[in-house]
């Protein structure tokens, strides 16, 4: 039967939640993150799986895991992995398969709404200064008949724009590697360049790996194509934008408006202007963290590692 070592910094319940569909027979065993390269290495050395949350780990564990067929992320983002490591290694390596993409989506909604109603904004004032709207007839929005431009129509993509359906946005998106037609007939969403979708769209939002060539995709020239009235939501990696470029934009008027799960420096300084800037709705990059994405989760990893033991190749294998 297969080793497993699921090293992680989850709290017990959500890690238990992680590894509940694993097969009875196998051997799988939760370590703490946090532990010494030197102890995660004599630990790994003979695993045939490491599964991790958050997606790092340093080379000598690699190096020392000589059974090692799949490193296998609890997360999407694969940016913290030596990627080069592991090619030389062979050893392959895939994320969650998109199995966060309804948690990400939702906050993304979440996020639009709340800058769009300017929700804490309200709630500080109702809290500090009693019953009042703050203009919320002239500076509050609705995403009806809006055009919402996503950028990376990916698993997390798509449920953006299926969600954006009831809401009757018009939805265009920008990916370089095209969805059929049919799904973009079910979707309801046209491919356009990144510079049309930053000129036509009210809301963008950015759903992305952080890669080369993905690092600020947005900076100061697709800032300033964007519209004054339009606002940026980013959920996948903050150094997509160009954090400054940003700030810039925000506090001169170039955009609206943002809403931001993930910043540059994570967790970020208590001198950061952006934290200054009322015109933007910050989360600690928990988008795709829910109570109810665990188990999602735990399922596609013992299902991924159950094709590969049996000869197969993973789903959701990460380009080395």
């Amino acid at each position: 039967m297969p080793k497993i070592i699921f090293f992680t910094n989850l709290a017990g319940e959500l890690a238990r939640q992680v590894i509940a569909p694993a097969p009875g027979e196998w051997d799988v065993s939760v370590q703490p993150f946090e532990l010494p390269a030197e102890e995660k290495a004599s630990i790994a050395s003979d695993a045939d799986f490491l599964i991790l949350f958050p997606g790092d780990l340093e080379e000598t564990v690699l190096r020392a895991a000589r059974s090692l067929k799949l490193v296998q992320l609890v997360s999407a983002g694969f940016d913290r992995m030596p990627l080069d490591v592991l090619a030389e290694l062979d050893i392959p390596l895939a994320n969650n398969g998109g199995t966060n993409s309804i948690d990400v989506a939702e906050h993304t909604l979440a996020l639009i709404l709340g800058v769009y109603r300017r929700l804490t904004e309200m709630d500080r004032n109702v809290r500090n200064a009693g019953w009042s709207d703050i203009d919320s007839g002239m500076t509050t929005f609705t995403v009806h008949g809006k055009t919402v431009g996503i950028v990376g129509l990916g698993h997390i993509g798509k449920e953006v724009a299926r969600r954006l359906v009831p809401f009757q946005a018009n939805v265009i998106y920008f990916d370089p590697f095209p969805v059929p037609a049919a799904v973009e007939r079910e979707l309801q969403v046209d491919r356009v360049s990144l510079g049309e979708l930053l000129e036509r769209s009210d809301i963008v939002t950015l759903h992305v790996p952080l890669n080369d060539r993905t690092r600020h995709l947005i900076g100061p020239k697709e800032l300033a194509q964007m519209n004054s009235s339009a606002i940026l939501v980013n959920t996948c990696r903050g150094p997509v934008v160009d954090e400054d470029a940003l700030i810039e934009a925000l506090t001169v008027g170039t955009i609206r408006a943002a809403g931001l799960d993930v910043l540059k420096d994570e967790p970020t300084g208590p001198d950061n202007p952006i934290l200054q800037l009322d015109n933007v709705i910050l989360s600690p990059h928990i988008a795709g963290v829910t109570y109810d994405t665990w188990r999602r989760r735990g399922l596609f990893i013992f299902e991924n590692l159950r094709r590969v033991w049996e000869g197969g190749k993973p789903l959701a294998e990460i380009e080395l």
